[in-house]
């Protein structure tokens, strides 16, 4: 008889081994036939070298021979562990799809619920690596189990309240349907790598079923369909890519709502002055100019993260002020001057993120109002623009605002909370009011117009009464807009009045004062 654990210990190696085999060189072969990796192969390509720690590795499906010895072993099909990412903490949960293709029926569900509770309890982040339904499982349990049950979301209760406890990161690697769809969208951050990732509330076979629509999984959630819908926050090209967008967009949050955002060293000089913002936005207002360089020149360089792709002209984004992360808002003139439905969901994701993890806001105002016309209409873009606006005025972080050109209508006038301080500079190029002269002179002055004996010519002469009237110096002299400053002065200004920004932040430390909706 042995008079040590050796043997145990051995039949531990041995289950661990069968573990790593997931479902079996056949189904590791056809996931990599696919182009997609498998789940270990994921978390080791996304957490810093040899820092994962799993955690139930021996759970599974097991078969005992006669004499008690295990024949057969399979594992559930998901992996949760604890890691390192950048050197810091993290909770890492992701489905193996080489085991009934993520299935709920070849899962333990508390595997999944312990990845939820871990970061919850622990105050850690939590990335979500998904491939496959998660849900309950396909009809064939009716059968097996001889009952069934009235549907409840398991661990749901953790899933909700971690949205407003620490940073939730999904990504969607391949199809992604059901409760693994739910799943992907209740997170801060959702990925989907295109070509590879699809996110559908239910599958081809399904949707034909019941719609009687015909459609591949890429038609019917694919990279095109969700570059509009809302459901996705960021769009890549391969799963390498979806990884550095997660280790990015956790860079600029802590790791929960207890703590500040990180500060990072910065190499970039907080005076620079691009000379470039002299001229960026044209005199002729009809004409549009580029985000990109605007971004460039104000924020550290290499600092800016794209996200909620879907906004249309509405942009959302992160970056960093002298190694301090902000939120940001801006309009991209190329994309179009209002604010639509869509772009009012993106402003309400990030404010809402900004609230929860103290990220203050620079919001670069150029807001031509609310998109008017039947198909805004149709959408609703006014509920949800005053969503967006209600969100700005329920936040409690620092906001500076710089009025690049435009601030006009409802969508203008609840783009920054102006009922509270925010630190505001105009540019000369900035023009505000009810509405833009060049729609409103028509309408305002109708009569007058109609009995001009030349009317255009009248129009023109209104035109340049009122150009005068609409200088920003007008409004300054009135202190209704604080300050106008050369654009090139911008950079240096925000980078100074971010540190004031901190300074304040702390005692916003804690829960956001209400619950964080996907």
């Amino acid at each position: 008889m042995a008079e040590d654990w050796k043997p145990e210990v051995e039949e531990l190696q041995r289950r661990r081994a069968l573990a790593e085999r997931m479902g079996g060189p056949e189904k590791v072969a056809r996931q990599h036939g696919a182009g997609r990796l498998t789940v270990r192969e994921r978390i080791e390509a996304l957490v810093d070298q040899g820092s994962f720690d799993e955690v139930g590795a021996l759970a599974g499906a097991a078969e005992y021979a006669t004499d008690g010895s295990l024949s057969s072993f399979v594992p559930a099909n998901f992996v949760v562990g604890t890691a390192r990412l950048d050197g810091r903490r993290v909770a890492v949960g992701g489905d193996d799809f080489t085991v009934r293709g993520g299935a709920a029926d070849a899962g333990i569900m508390g595997k999944q619920i312990y990845a939820e509770r871990l970061a919850n309890e622990l105050g850690m982040p939590l990335v979500r690596l998904i491939e496959g339904t998660g849900g309950g499982g396909s009809v064939k349990m009716l059968e097996q189990h001889g009952f069934t049950y009235v549907p409840f979301n398991p661990g749901w209760d953790l899933v909700v309240d971690n949205l407003s406890a620490v940073p939730v990161v999904s990504a969607c690697l391949g199809p992604v349907a059901g409760l693994g769809a739910a799943r992907a969208v209740m997170s801060h951050l959702c990925v989907l790598v295109e070509g590879a990732g699809q996110l559908f509330v239910a599958g081809p076979p399904l949707v034909k079923h019941a719609t009687g629509e015909d459609l591949t999984k890429e038609e019917l959630g694919g990279a095109a369909v969700h570059r509009r819908s809302g459901a996705v926050d960021v769009i890549v090209p391969s799963e390498e890519a979806a990884f550095q967008a997660i280790r990015d967009f956790l860079a600029y949050l802590p790791s929960n709502v207890d703590f500040l955002p990180p500060v990072v060293a910065s190499t970039d000089d907080v005076a620079r002055r691009d000379e470039g913002l002299l001229s960026l936005v044209p005199r002729d207002r009809r004409k549009p100019y580029r985000l990109r360089p605007l971004l460039n020149a104000l924020f550290d360089t290499g600092s800016v993260f794209d996200y909620a792709c879907y906004g249309g002209s509405a942009y959302a984004g992160l970056a960093r002020l002298d190694g301090h992360p902000v939120g940001v808002i801006a309009t991209d003139p190329y994309r179009g001057a209002t604010l639509t439905a869509e772009g009012a969901d993106a402003i309400t994701r990030l404010v809402d993120l900004c609230e929860t993890f103290h990220l203050p806001i620079v919001n670069l105002t150029d807001q031509a109002g609310m998109v008017i016309g039947l198909a805004g209409e149709k959408r609703g873009s006014i509920r949800r623009g005053a969503r967006a606006i209600t969100a700005v005025y329920q936040a409690r972080v620092p906001v500076a605002e710089i009025i690049v050109r435009r601030v006009f209508g409802v969508g203008g006038a609840g783009i920054t909370n102006r009922h509270r301080l925010v630190r505001r500079w105009a540019w000369p190029s900035g023009d505000w009011g009810s509405l833009p002269v060049e729609g409103g002179i028509e309408a305002a002055y109708r009569a007058e117009i109609e009995a001009a004996d030349d009317p255009a010519a009248h129009i023109a002469a209104i035109r340049e009464r009122l150009d005068a009237v609409r200088s920003p110096f007008r409004t300054a002299e009135k202190f209704a807009v604080e300050d106008v400053i050369d654009p090139r002065e911008s950079r240096p200004l925000l980078c100074e009045w971010v540190k004031d920004a901190y300074r304040v932040l702390p005692k916003l430390l804690g829960r956001p004062s209400f619950g964080v909706r996907p």
